[in-house]
């Protein structure tokens, strides 16, 4: 029985050692592992996050899909393939984008709703962006020297009108319009029946490879304007993640230092379940890809008091079993089954908390959800089963003085 025990508890010894080295260096083994895998949030890692909302309209739930998806591709089309883009409400986008410091020129590159339109020369919509299936950059010669264009290629709604409005217009100019700016007005040498266009400008190449990618993120199902946007400088987030950080440790040291003083052995057990429930925290953020912000950090830390205080429950419980005279065996048994429904009441009640703040805050405020919630989880099972592994291991291999437990030994009356 005693092997038994002891082997649970170089177990619990290895456990600690293998998070430990998993949550250092475990993306060497894979991607997904290890503290480096944590994605930072724009506070912790500076760029821009910008907040836009619908125009005197209120957006169904697929035009708001929509509009999230072409803005996505946007980012992409700028190389901004971290940024993310997320509904805020029913009828606001929030768009966070790691790396960027300008707030300007982000508004510029992805506010714009790039309607692109044909007009004949009455003014008349002949093509509407929407039918133009594809564009990308080309080069025409008609010139006598390359230049850069726009090569378009229109679906069969945008191909017959096109066809339509060159046939009548031999001659006469076409205006394609981008959010009502003239970008190139041709004139019509013979009719285009086969789909195909270009678009002519004095365009350098990547001029013209922007052009291309914004008509092909397509047109927004409605017009957005910007409510809130701001900056965070790289050198003030890698600060903030800094200070934060040695803030923590200095929390945690302090915490498992409290817990060895006033507990002892218990203490020390807690200690222990603490340092296994901090690996596997770490390595669940980066597994689950959650974005670290601010007040993430403050999630954790306060799931770390609360994974302490289901140990204080039933530390206090074990130790009044003691002082009533039972056996340790006996405390140990009444003390978790006592502390066990206020544990679960307590932390419920904030994991319900968390949900709803994670369902609807936005921003920051789900980032201190989701590390709250994955936090008080773990916590839940350092405290109910690791600790209890730990403290039932020690007495079974024979740790019986209640001085270990926290309280002077009054009688050996056994319960």
């Amino acid at each position: 029985m005693k092997r038994n025990n002891g082997l649970i508890l170089f177990i619990l010894v290895l456990v600690v050692g293998v998070l430990a080295a998993a949550s250092a260096f475990g993306n060497r083994v894979w991607s997904g592992l290890g503290y480096q895998n944590i994605n930072l949030g724009l506070d912790l890692r500076g760029g821009v996050y910008v907040v836009y909302e619908a125009v005197d309209y209120s957006p169904s739930e697929a035009e708001m899909n929509s509009a999230i998806s072409m803005i996505q591709q946007r980012m992409d089309n700028n190389g901004w393939t971290e940024a993310e883009v997320a509904a805020e409400g029913t009828d606001r986008i929030r768009i966070e984008i790691p790396g960027v410091e300008d707030a300007e020129t982000a508004i510029n590159e992805i506010g714009q709703t790039a309607h692109l339109y044909f007009l004949d020369p009455e003014g008349n919509v002949v093509v509407d962006g929407i039918n133009v299936k594809d564009a990308k950059r080309g080069t025409s010669t008609e010139s006598g020297t390359p230049q850069p264009v726009v090569e378009l290629s229109f679906d069969d709604v945008g191909t017959k009108g096109f066809a339509d409005a060159t046939q009548k217009n031999i001659g006469k100019q076409i205006y394609i319009l981008l959010d009502d700016q003239i970008i190139s007005a041709p004139t019509v040498n013979t009719a285009i029946l086969n789909g195909q266009a270009i678009i002519t400008g004095n365009f350098t190449n990547d001029e013209a490879q922007k052009l291309a990618d914004l008509i092909k993120s397509g047109s927004l199902p409605f017009d957005l304007r910007v409510i809130e946007s701001n900056s965070i400088g790289a050198r003030l987030g890698a600060a903030s993640l800094s200070t934060s950080l040695f803030a923590g440790l200095i929390g945690i040291a302090l915490v498992l230092l409290f817990m060895l003083i006033f507990y002892k052995g218990l203490g020390f057990i807690a200690d222990w379940a603490l340092l296994i429930y901090i690996g596997l925290d770490v390595l669940v953020l980066s597994l689950f890809n959650v974005t670290l912000t601010l007040p993430g950090i403050a999630g954790i830390i306060l799931s770390i008091g609360m994974a302490v205080d289901g140990n204080v429950i039933i530390f206090e419980r074990i130790k009044e079993e003691l002082k009533m005279g039972r056996s340790v065996g006996t405390s140990i048994k009444n003390g978790f089954s006592n502390a066990l429904s206020a544990i679960i009441d307590g932390n419920v009640t904030t994991i319900i908390a968390g949900v709803i703040l994670y369902l609807l805050g936005t921003g920051t405020i789900k980032g201190f959800a989701q590390t709250l919630v994955i936090g008080i989880v773990l916590s839940m099972f350092s405290s109910i089963v690791i600790t209890r592994l730990i403290v039932n291991a020690f007495h079974g291999l024979g740790v019986s003085s209640p001085a270990f437990y926290g309280v002077k030994p009054q009688t050996d009356k056994e319960v």
